[in-house]
């Protein structure tokens, strides 16, 4: 991997030469949060949020989009209007983009998604490190660090980014820069060692996943998950911010007095009454601590069962997000301690 450097003085003249590769969208500030946007200007990008409101998975795979349309006379049409546009994502944190690596397997095998994977192949990801606040804890998650998906990614040393190239795209943004990047020398890189560490240090939360599939089998009875269903509001606000959260639903808009319509795909949660609603009316989760007990065991055992770890990132959003208050952090150190309490 090509490792380079970006004095901060050329930030403006790089971001000039981004934007011949596409939509530049970055992290503004929007009603006293930061989401991801088209940047009308370079002026409005704030590199220095600490999570923006919804993850970046609203590119890949839209809160609604339409697969298809039916028409008579026509038979079915699909939507593609969009999936070759070319965007460029700037600023992007370590753990959203080891979440588009999770759900790059989840949508590229073995079934691929024709939609997603056009506006993955289309977006380029400048990455962006980050420092953590009170409700980060992507270290325990391992996901404070990346070595794959991104295209750039750029590590603030003081007066310079230490830049990482990591695909053939990211090479053809550094030559259609010119002399912007410089080598590295051996100070920038003890700059970059000790940057690191002391990251590794700030951080203020910790979750020990260590046999946390384990924990969650023992404690599958726990009255836990009833207390947590009296809180729960089941509006799904944390499946909503949650950035490898990927359920949807999938129905049928037809245009009234015709034969014609579309087939819309839409987020779903599995916190809805709904989700687990069958034909005959019958629910498979008819109770709130069932559906959150499910949410809890699907990212923090289903998946380590078929990927081999969490789905899990430890971006905080949902701790954030969630009117009732319930934090993921704490839900794990309460399991830990009753299986813990039962050993003694």
């Amino acid at each position: 991997m090509k490792v380079l450097k970006l004095p901060k003085s050329n930030l403006d003249l790089f971001a000039a030469v981004v934007w011949q590769f596409g939509e530049v969208h970055g992290p503004v500030e929007q009603d006293g949060a930061f989401v991801f946007r088209r940047l009308e200007r370079w002026s409005q990008v704030r590199l220095d949020y600490h999570r923006t409101l919804l993850p970046l998975r609203k590119y890949f795979l839209p809160p609604r989009e339409a697969l298809f349309e039916y028409r008579e006379g026509q038979g079915y049409v699909p939507c593609l209007e969009g999936l070759d546009r070319r965007i460029v994502l700037l600023g992007v944190h370590p753990c959203d983009i080891y979440a588009l690596n999770i759900l790059d397997r989840l949508f590229g095998e073995p079934y691929p998604d024709p939609y997603y994977r056009s506006r993955r192949r289309n977006t380029i990801i400048i990455g962006l490190d980050c420092l953590p606040d009170e409700h980060c804890f992507c270290s325990s998650m391992r996901a404070d660090f990346v070595d794959r998906g991104f295209d750039l990614f750029l590590y603030d040393i003081g007066q310079d980014y230490f830049t990482l190239v990591g695909t053939a795209r990211g090479d053809d943004i550094v030559l259609a820069t010119g002399p912007l990047f410089q080598p590295v020398t051996p100070a920038d890189a003890d700059e970059y060692k000790r940057r690191s560490s002391a990251k590794r240090r700030a951080f203020r939360l910790e979750v020990e996943i260590r046999d946390l599939a384990e924990i969650f089998g023992i404690e599958y009875g726990s009255g836990l998950w009833e207390d947590l269903g009296q809180r729960c509001l089941a509006c799904g606000s944390c499946s909503m911010v949650c950035p490898t959260c990927y359920c949807f639903d999938v129905r049928d808009e037809v245009v009234l007095g015709s034969r014609e319509g579309q087939r819309i795909r839409h987020w779903d949660s599995c916190l809805f009454l709904q989700h687990a609603l069958v034909a005959g009316g019958h629910n498979f989760r008819q109770s709130r601590a069932s559906r959150i007990k499910l949410r809890y065991y699907h990212k923090q055992c289903a998946f380590v069962a078929e990927y081999g770890r969490p789905s899990c990132v430890g971006c905080g959003r949902c701790v954030v997000a969630c009117p009732a208050g319930i934090d993921i952090t704490q839900v794990i150190q309460q399991l830990r301690e009753a299986r813990n309490a039962s050993t003694v």
